[in-house]
């Protein structure tokens, strides 16, 4: 069981590393504008702000890798950095896009129970 909710941990932080791309290095280009339903002038207009969102995507990768690097002591780390995970999806779905819970809060939650299941 703990190997299963570590690939789901790191699932989650390949998808955030994906996100960390798309917003940052992509959000202009065709693949980008089309993942996000922008125009390109508002993709210009945003790119700031997305670069800014990536960033913050990359810190939760980063936090996930934390707490699958740490081995049995990286319980904490992975709970709180999947919390994270959950909350921003959470919020992203209320003020954004409701895929956002699907796509990103979803996938968190699975994780997060699976992690919780593995401590005795």
């Amino acid at each position: 069981m703990q190997l299963l909710a570590d690939i789901l941990v790191a699932l989650v932080a390949v998808l955030h590393l994906w996100f960390l791309v798309l917003e940052m290095f992509l959000w202009t280009r065709p693949y980008g504008r089309r993942t996000f339903g922008l125009t390109p002038e508002r993709a210009e207009a945003t790119k700031a702000l997305a670069a800014n969102q990536g960033l913050y995507n990359g810190f939760l990768a980063a936090g996930l890798a934390w707490g699958l690097m740490a081995g049995a002591d990286g319980y904490v780390p992975k709970v709180f950095f999947l919390g994270c995970v959950i909350v921003a999806g959470v919020f992203g779905a209320a003020t954004a896009s409701r895929k956002i819970l699907w796509v990103q809060a979803l996938p968190g939650a699975v994780a997060l129970a699976l992690v919780c299941s593995t401590q005795p």
